[in-house]
């Protein structure tokens, strides 16, 4: 019988097999290569790499031809001083660099689940996690030391699918909760404002009228440029200077600078309260405000809720409901 056929049919296959399994393969180089290049690219110096990398400097050399015949560019060019990037490399550079930390992150991420029941990765307004949620947390590991938070700053909406976050703590208005897609959110607080000042600005009295305070400096808040125009349109007053005065970015620094006696700050009291408990801060006029803000708790629509988020968003809720 012949069986040529046949054997030239398995040879078709095997070659055909070789090809896919060649063409499927990713083209990414070696992550020891890569991580050559990313310092030998931040310090312009294969020795300094070398040495932050703790490895001789021919075996950074040699990464870094490897990888420059992987790609078919140059990424360096010498100079008299030792090494410099090319456009190509500088561009090579600024794009693999934040990938390599994301890696890492997602790496040290992975370490730290070891028993645990999961991270979440959390985006926040900035004042509001350092006065409000940080001191609260460890009740959360209380109940909860399986759960580990890890938290980075964000004051704009984003879109979960092109970020590594799991949830966000926003402040405010509902119509812009209600735009931001792709998301539920929780209201968790509302936004209350007072003014607030250190006690040599009261000059001995408990407190002082509207039309006294519009004659102080206004500290003003970078995110709400007319926050002090409307509570003096709510109070009644006309207050020529109701936009002047120095400009902070964060309320952190607001409040600093009022207990520091430079003006009037009109903050929320839920983010000064150790400042008014130490007596640093006094309440100015005890005529609040309500900012039409916020502060939610923003997950993403898509999948199913992870437990660890679940476990924290209840945890977050009933110390709310507790407080209110």
């Amino acid at each position: 019988m012949n069986d040529c056929g046949p054997r030239r049919l398995v040879a078709s296959v095997v070659h055909a097999v070789v090809y896919i399994s060649h063409t499927m393969r990713r083209k990414i180089p070696s992550l020891q290569a890569l991580a050559c290049f990313d310092a030998a690219a931040r310090h312009e110096s294969y020795t300094r790499a070398a040495q932050e990398l703790a490895v001789t400097q021919s075996a950074v050399s040699r990464q870094l031809s490897a990888l420059e015949s992987f790609l078919g560019i140059a990424l360096f060019r010498r100079t008299r001083h030792g090494v410099a990037l090319t456009l190509s490399g500088a561009d090579y550079a600024r794009q693999i660099a934040p990938r390599l930390q994301a890696l890492e992150r997602d790496t040290l991420d992975a370490m730290s689940r070891q028993g645990t029941q999961g991270v979440i990765t959390l985006a926040a307004v900035p004042t509001f996690a350092t006065r409000w949620l940080l001191p609260r947390l460890p009740s959360l590991a209380a109940l909860h030391p399986e759960i580990i938070v890890h938290i980075e700053t964000r004051t704009r909406p984003f879109l979960f699918a092109d970020t590594e976050f799991d949830a966000a703590l926003y402040c405010g208005t509902p119509e812009q909760v209600a735009n931001w897609a792709g998301t539920r959110a929780v209201v968790l607080l509302e936004e209350e404002v007072l003014p607030v000042c250190a006690p040599a600005l009261l000059a001995g009295k408990n407190q002082l009228t509207p039309a006294a305070l519009a004659r102080l400096p206004l500290l003003q808040q970078g995110t709400r440029p007319d926050a002090w125009r409307q509570w003096f349109d709510a109070v009644g007053v006309e207050a020529t200077a109701a936009l002047s005065g120095p400009r902070y970015e964060l309320y952190s620094m607001t409040a600093v600078a009022a207990a520091h006696g430079m003006g009037v700050a009109l903050v929320p009291r839920l983010l000064i309260e150790p400042e008014l408990a130490r007596g640093e801060l006094v309440v100015a006029c005890k005529r609040s405000l309500r900012s039409g803000r916020a502060y939610y708790l923003v997950t993403p629509e898509r999948g199913e809720e992870r437990p660890a988020l679940a476990a924290f968003q209840t945890w977050l809720l009933n110390l709310v409901l507790m407080q209110s």
